[in-house]
């Protein structure tokens, strides 16, 4: 069931049509459901088999099976709770979650971080349509359907045409979308993971030795930010459909449990399988998906590659509908559906990119994460602290109105948020070595932590930073101007 009308030919027909709204405000009489209904865009935008990858990213810190379960469940958990949180700000202020960080930036001084917001979910819809389109030729190969570059171009277009159709088509398509994707990919990841428990080598697994703390918080901060970090910026796209009496309980929960409980279990499974093949764990490198498919049969291949591009697909048309979102929100004038496909257009030039002219996944994309993931923890942090202050619902027309209650730009939450910045890319280190990340971890040195090459340097110690003196600050500093405009 999703946030849309009732079944039947109206619901149908309804969720046919291209929407129209784009950032403003969603009228009373069009805001519907409950919030356990939240849990299927959440579950069915997480359940893709890529979760399972994440075990040899997380192994890859040198860290024991039982230290990485532990520091990647933990991260995961946490990092959706952020998104439940700001969730809530969806259900009292009835706009997309870019508009609504216009109460903490000021109208015009949130167009900031909503660029960032939009670069974050097109490299992430981009990501995602790579990973699709990359592990759909190699089962194709395998199968010995066809290989090589056609297999590919066929692939990025038929990849890329669901994502773009349901981006454009919008909101009611989308939430019928995902409630198909939860389910389908549900049963079948569950049967993909009983048809290669066998391969599990328990002993193997078990005699993974241990690393230090620096290399367990190191792999903590990489579930933080490659699952919910990754969603704070979209958390209350959907949330913004829910009537106002939503329970704000049920909110912050079914959004949490949505999106935490396929990461966690298939990136339990995913270590397992991970730490009994060295060989599959260098392939994940490579080839995330593809590798995965490795593992399996022939007969098993038609039902994985429908889990496959279900799965990313589901997770990417969440990404285009919210970068669209955010590009409006940053001041481009022009429909909702035509932001969706400028975003596609881009999504299909990096996806091009990397699938027909880069070697490796694995080292871009970590470097994308850690980039982008102490700006926006910095932003989560910010606007965290803004929602916690909050006691009543937004003043909805003054979103819009740079003369309003929130401000035309704010100096203090864009400073704290420049601050967080700076200081937490001092404090990160890409495994990725190309020259445009090599300027990372300026402050590893100057803090005492061993410079570059020392052990607190993959420990990404800058997100966490980031996103912990961001909400501190702004807790503190934003409680008057809160209670003033609230008054107001």
């Amino acid at each position: 069931m999703a946030i849309v009308d009732k079944t039947g030919e109206a619901g149908r027909s309804k969720a046919l049509e291209v929407e129209r709204t784009g950032i403003e405000v969603i009228a009373d009489a069009d805001r519907k459901g409950r919030p356990r209904q939240l849990f299927w865009p959440w579950f069915g935008a997480n359940v893709s088999v890529f979760g399972l990858s994440y075990g040899a990213f997380g192994l890859g810190f040198g860290v024991s099976f039982w230290q990485a379960a532990v520091a990647g469940a933990l991260g995961i958990v946490l990092s959706f709770l952020l998104c439940g949180f700001i969730a809530l700000a969806g259900k009292r202020g009835s706009a997309p979650t870019m508009v609504l960080s216009r109460a903490a930036f000021g109208v015009r001084g949130n167009r900031v971080p909503s660029l960032l917001s939009w670069v974050l979910t097109v490299g992430w819809e981009t990501a995602l349509t790579i990973l699709a389109t990359l592990g759909t030729a190699t089962i194709f190969d395998r199968l010995g359907w066809t290989s090589g570059t056609a297999t590919k171009v066929i692939a990025l277009v038929v990849v890329a045409a669901l994502i773009i159709a349901g981006g454009v088509m919008g909101f009611d398509l989308i939430m019928r979308m995902q409630t198909v994707v939860t389910v389908i990919t549900g049963v079948l990841t569950v049967v993909y993971i009983v048809v290669v428990a066998d391969k599990i080598d328990w002993h193997t697994v078990s005699a993974l030795p241990s690393g230090s703390t620096q290399n367990v918080v190191g792999c903590f901060t990489l579930f933080l930010t490659g699952f919910g970090i990754g969603w704070v910026n979209a958390a209350a796209d959907y949330s913004r459909y829910l009537p106002r009496r939503s329970s704000s309980g049920g909110v912050v929960g079914w959004t949490t449990f949505g999106g935490a409980l396929a990461p966690v279990v298939l990136a339990v499974f995913g270590l397992l399988l991970a730490g009994s093949s060295t060989s599959l764990s260098a392939g994940i490198g490579t080839d995330p998906i593809g590798a995965l498919a490795t593992q399996l049969d022939t007969w098993a291949l038609v039902p994985f590659l429908i889990v496959v591009i279900l799965g990313l697909v589901g997770g990417a048309v969440l990404d285009i509908y919210s970068s669209g979102l955010a590009l409006l929100t940053a001041g481009l004038r022009v429909p909702r559906p035509a932001a969706a496909l400028v975003d596609g257009v881009i999504m299909i030039g990096g996806s091009i990119y990397v699938v027909f002219f880069s070697d490796n996944f694995v080292g871009p994309f970590q470097g994308f994460l850690i980039l982008l993931g102490v700006p926006v923890a910095s932003w989560c942090g910010v606007m965290l602290a803004d929602v916690a202050r909050r006691r009543r619902d937004y003043a909805e027309d003054a979103l819009f109105d740079p003369r309003g209650r929130y401000g035309d730009v704010k100096v203090a939450p864009l400073l704290c948020m420049a601050v967080g910045t700076f200081l937490g890319w001092g404090l990160v280190v890409s495994s990725y070595k190309e020259s445009w990340l090599t300027w990372q971890g300026y402050l590893l040195g100057p803090f005492g932590l061993g410079g570059r090459t020392g052990a607190w340097a993959y420990a990404n110690l800058g997100v966490l930073l980031a996103l912990v003196l961001s909400f501190v600050v702004m807790f503190v500093v934003q409680g008057r101007a809160v209670r003033r405009q609230e008054v107001a």
